[in-house]
């Protein structure tokens, strides 16, 4: 038997140790796989001056939003070719889009509480002042704000059928997304209306709000005005 092939008993104990230390060292190296829910999982900010960068992108987002709010709410909003739009649907707007492999899974509008469009600006102030029947005037506590620092999140949706341990996780996305996309253009507030359990919504996502109305019944779906602090919260 040759030199190389002996070793003692301490010589061949100090190997395995040598390796597992390499192993657990190696291990705590790599970061841990995440789900391929995360992988698969993609968001996009569409506005009228990008749109023709991501397809139908855009429009499958207003698709999206007619099969949540006219066909399964039976909201009565315009809408034409299959897809749902309004007033509010401007180059003044952003659209936060959660998407997996092309198929539309989230949104939420966005718009400054600055913009103008004819005799509208934005919805909640709109529904202040009397201009939308659906909504009523009472929706705030005090005077909408005007100020480019707050922005107004509206059409916000999630498509059906999706199974309870993918919801949290679009919901949470979007709602970071929506922070993020706000953040990029100098807002340090979003307000709009959700729905009227958003503080235990909000506090399940990590994150919080504070109510600026009563709250109300408004197409079928109990709702609330509410102010989200975005600054810091779209890590």
């Amino acid at each position: 038997m040759g030199f190389h092939k002996v070793k003692t008993i301490d010589e061949a104990e100090s190997v395995k140790l040598n390796v597992s230390s390499k192993q657990q060292s190696n291990a705590r190296d790599v970061p841990p796989a995440l789900p391929s829910i995360v992988t698969r999982i993609d968001e996009t900010i569409v506005s009228a001056s990008n749109q023709h960068r991501y397809g139908q992108l855009y429009t499958d987002n207003l698709r999206a939003r007619k099969a949540v709010f006219i066909d399964q709410k039976s909201w009565e909003l315009p809408h034409t070719d299959g897809m749902e739009f309004d007033q509010y649907d401007t180059p003044q707007s952003r659209s936060v889009v959660i998407h997996e492999y092309g198929r539309v899974l989230a949104g939420v509008r966005l718009l400054p509480t600055t913009a103008r469009c004819g005799c509208y600006s934005y919805m909640l102030r709109d529904a202040q002042l009397g201009l939308l029947p659906n909504i009523p005037e009472h929706v705030l506590y005090e005077r909408a704000p005007v100020m480019p620092h707050v922005w107004e999140a509206t059409r916000l949706f999630l498509t059906k059928d999706e199974p309870a341990e993918r919801r949290l996780f679009i919901q949470t996305k979007l709602i970071k997304a929506m922070a993020r996309a706000a953040t990029e253009q100098g807002a340090t507030h979003v307000i709009g209306i959700v729905p009227a359990v958003f503080q235990r919504w909000m506090n399940r996502l990590g994150l919080n709000a504070l109510p600026m109305g009563p709250k109300l019944n408004i197409g079928g779906d109990h709702t609330q005005a509410a102010v989200m602090h975005v600054a810091g919260q779209a890590a």
